[in-house]
């Protein structure tokens, strides 16, 4: 069996005494479990790790792999410089995954790295394999903005390279869970936070890879993960593989999640490859939402897809529009999201076109071909979007930050000619301060700038 096992890890700096200086002992359970994870690995005696983490070179269309022989990195950002790890890389292991991975269409290399040292995320959990006696080669992966089910299409590869080589290897998935269980947290308290640690604990515990893949990205969003897709790739090196599933430890002390999982490898078993459910579970959420969107939405959707299809906007408005879609003016965005993550949104504040309807057919366009932060919308993709359309109120001054909220009203910074706009009730952001810096730094907006701030009510349409 080439694939032996794997094992998810936190990689919290605090953990390392030489950093924590007395507050590992919060999380002591958390450094008990990484001590039993490295004593597992090293009975396990690999040839080679596969270590994925968050905080390698991230590129949103690109899986990064390491380049070169190999690399070293050490606690310097943390106080702690004299904490050192090196690794050799597995140089044709990396080619082999780098050419199945191309082969799948996956877009995977060595390209773009630009800072050479171990990242945290790896240096953490190879420092306690290294003190267990596992000294063997690894090869280092990064995340991607690309879909979950392509996270785990890249393990496949994973596995099916460590076969074709011959290689006894185990997948490492570095990766911290929710970021927002505490309101004393450093990065303060949402539901969500909690939520997202449970399910993702009892799919640990359990082995029940497909729940990693078929998470809300809403959920995972607004909960600040950090190691789902490192998951979701490890579980694609197991596709097919029996194993027997141990959770050591899930703590939450800091208000940031770390769990750590045991999964050695025990035969094969074909009830455990979960791409295709994985995509039946897709479509079938996708049908569902489609089946239930407002004329707004289908106007959206009706308008891009005519776009992409001919290479012509629509010319006419379809029949039996609402009549506040055809008499009435406002404002409108339309976003696209594409496997939970943003694919497009463009609008305006203030209506520009005769009616909402054709605010929103030329919108929808534009946020398909012309918002410059993504390539424009292929055919192919067309079927997987997931629009909505909100619609903007009137927009009204505001003296005090207390009459913003960030779910209820949207938020406009004025600086000049320069303005910046913002949503409201978006995933990932919480606060006042977060909404106005984003929407500063959209229009250009420094922060010594004089600026003046308005709110608005949206409508939206799912």
């Amino acid at each position: 069996m080439s694939m032996l096992g794997a094992i998810i890890t936190p990689h919290p700096p605090v953990l390392l005494p030489q950093v924590g200086r007395g507050r590992e002992k919060q999380i002591a359970a958390t450094g008990r479990a990484m001590e039993e994870a490295a004593r597992e690995v090293a009975r396990w005696a690999p040839e080679v790790l596969i270590v994925a983490s968050p905080h390698t070179i991230l590129y949103g269309d690109y899986f990064h792999i390491a380049p070169g022989s190999g690399a070293k990195g050490d606690m310097s950002a943390f106080g702690a410089p004299q904490v050192v790890v090196r690794a050799d890389y597995d140089q044709p292991l990396r080619e082999e995954i780098i050419r199945l991975a191309r082969k799948e269409g996956l877009q995977a290399g060595t390209l773009g790295e630009r800072d050479p040292a171990l990242d945290h995320g790896v240096l953490i959990p190879l420092h306690y394999l290294r003190q267990a006696g596992v000294t063997c080669p690894i090869v280092r992966m990064g995340l991607s903005g690309f879909s979950g089910l392509d996270h785990y299409r890249l393990g496949q590869c994973v596995a099916r390279a460590v076969e074709n080589l011959g290689r006894q290897a185990v997948f490492l998935a570095s990766g911290d869970l929710s970021h927002k269980l505490k309101k004393d947290g450093p990065y303060g308290f949402v539901p969500e936070g909690p939520v997202f640690d449970r399910e993702v604990a009892q799919a640990m515990a359990s082995g029940d890879f497909l729940r990693f893949l078929t998470l809300d990205p809403g959920l995972c969003q607004r909960a600040a993960e950090c190691g789902l897709r490192s998951f979701q790739m490890m579980a694609g090196a197991l596709d097919g593989l029996a194993v027997s599933p141990r959770l050591l430890s899930h703590e939450g002390t800091f208000g940031v999640g770390y769990g750590v999982a045991v999964f050695p490898v025990t035969g094969r078993d074909p009830d455990r490859c979960y791409a295709e459910p994985c995509r039946l579970a897709r479509q079938e959420s996708l049908a569902r939402r489609r089946a239930g969107e407002d004329p707004y939405v289908q106007l959206a959707r009706l308008s891009l897809e005519t776009f992409v299809k001919t290479g012509i906007p629509l010319a006419l408005l379809p029949e039996n529009l609402p009549p506040e879609m055809t008499g009435e003016r406002a404002g409108a965005f339309v976003s696209l999201h594409l496997e939970g993550r943003l694919r497009g949104c463009i609008g305006t504040i203030a209506p520009t076109r005769d009616s909402l309807a054709w605010e929103i057919l030329e919108n929808a366009v534009s946020a398909g071909s012309r918002d410059r932060r993504f390539p424009p919308v292929t055919r192919e993709e067309l079927d997987r979007l997931e629009y909505s359309v909100d619609v903007l109120g009137q927009p009204e001054p505001v003296e005090d930050l207390s009459r913003l909220d960030p779910r209820k009203y949207g938020v406009i910074v004025t600086c000049g000619h320069r303005r910046g706009l913002l949503l409201p009730d978006l995933d990932g952001v919480d606060t006042v301060e977060q909404q106005i810096e984003i929407a500063r730094q959209k229009g250009g907006i420094r922060p010594e700038d004089s600026y003046t701030l308005q709110r608005f009510k949206v409508v939206r349409h799912l």
